[in-house]
């Protein structure tokens, strides 16, 4: 990668946010600048589910654990004076590749024009998937612990379990990591009660969308995997129908 390059050729680096997956789910300020981009970089997955804006555009993609590499190739084609899309699932800045950009071009002393473009988070489609079970505070916690030591993310378990913050799970379980899923419920079951309502969404948004309505107790550790997200209700957290919802006391409040 190149550093310290100040060239009044230099392109624009754009860090954009596709949303989980559903085409319908895109913006349109997402979908304009892929297609008028030179460059489109990412995850090969995510390039696959923007494969209806690729035109003319030259694609940069790889694997898991590659991020580094991507954030580089998209850097260089944008000093090099192209318009690059680096594309995220979700949103760019929620577990995204927007801070690892920001973060390389401060490393090598870059200035170069980016713009992060905002996209639906995996926390908000499989909520809607849910019903409503973000409707107050919440927080998201990644049980990944590759690149966070376990005892940060733990601490942090705890203090949401005992705070009766609704939480949702980012990669809560792969087939090496089974151990961090099964301690964050026995976080919860230490501060919430057992009938605590949980929410599970496997590929939100796409065709194959599954969803589990279950508890603290019930929640079924073997059904879920990196491609799952966990909603963890709390004491506000109820069952309208069909429908998770955490209630925010309009029923309650003398407005």
């Amino acid at each position: 990668m190149q550093t310290g390059s100040n060239s009044p050729c230099q392109g624009k680096l754009f860090a954009v946010g596709i949303g989980p997956g559903n085409a319908l789910d895109r913006t349109v300020r997402a979908e304009k600048v892929i297609r008028s981009s030179d460059v489109v970089v990412g995850y090969h997955r995510y390039i696959e589910h923007i494969n209806d804006l690729i035109t003319h555009q030259e694609i940069i993609a790889s694997g898991m654990a590659r991020e580094r590499h991507r954030c580089a190739s998209a850097i260089d084609a944008a000093l090099a004076g192209r318009t690059v899309s680096l594309v995220s699932s979700g949103d760019a800045g929620i577990y995204g590749m927007a801070g690892l950009a920001l973060e390389m071009i401060r490393e090598n002393d870059l200035h170069l024009d980016i713009e992060i473009v905002p996209g639906v988070s995996a926390a908000q489609a499989g909520a809607a998937a849910l019903g409503a079970p973000l409707m107050l505070d919440y927080a998201c916690v990644s049980l990944s612990d590759l690149l966070i030591s376990w005892d940060e993310i733990d601490n942090r378990l705890k203090a949401l379990a005992m705070a009766d913050m609704v939480t949702v799970l980012y990669n809560p379980r792969s087939k090496k990591r089974t151990r961090q899923l099964q301690r964050a419920r026995e976080i919860f079951l230490e501060f919430r009660p057992a009938q605590t309502l949980v929410g599970i969404v496997r590929n939100a948004s796409l065709n194959n969308q599954n969803i589990i309505a279950t508890s603290l107790t019930h929640m079924p550790l073997d059904k879920i995997d990196m491609r799952s997200l966990v909603i963890i209700g709390n004491s506000r957290t109820i069952n309208i129908g069909q429908w998770m919802v955490t209630t925010r006391g309009y029923f309650d409040a003398i407005i």
